[in-house]
């Protein structure tokens, strides 16, 4: 199931499972993968892509081994908040993989997370070459942590 809210994730996802983040690219996927409590994300590693059932194969295999309850997709939006191609294609991408997991998945904005993630690494004073290595993974931790801040005021509020 695919749900354009968080509150929708969290109403068909596991309670006492993980959530993971996903930074969709062109080359490559960022995996982020939350606690059980849904308090932090952690940057976990970055596929690199070849084609669909590969890249879904490695997902799925993640999902498998880390006890995943939701899986939660950055949505590059553009600045305006319109959605353009890449809208489009990170969309396509969850139909698909909606296919081959009963999973609850779900977007987050992620415009500017890359910005974000570069701008931490930069504090960090990581190298240039490690930057890129990470940058993927690290930017799917913001898209994230920004899905469980928001989980964590819905369930504040109710």
């Amino acid at each position: 199931m695919i749900f354009d809210d968080i509150a929708g994730i969290m109403a068909h996802s596991h309670n006492t499972l993980a959530w993971m983040g996903l930074d969709l690219g062109t080359k490559t996927i960022g995996v982020a993968v939350s606690d059980r409590l849904l308090s932090s994300a952690t940057p976990l590693l970055t596929v690199r892509r070849t084609k669909f059932s590969k890249d879904a194969q490695a997902l799925l295999d993640i999902i498998i081994n880390r006890d995943i309850g939701a899986i939660i997709l950055g949505l590059p939006r553009n600045m305006d908040g319109s959605e353009g191609p890449r809208c489009q294609s990170t969309r396509a991408f969850a139909r698909n993989l909606s296919a081959r997991t009963d999973l609850a998945i779900g977007y987050w904005d992620e415009r500017l997370s890359t910005v974000a993630a570069e701008r931490a690494l930069l504090e960090a004073d990581t190298s240039r070459k490690r930057r890129a290595e990470v940058i993927d993974h690290v930017a799917a931790g913001y898209i994230l942590q920004g899905a469980l801040d928001r989980a964590r005021n819905i369930r504040t509020v109710t």
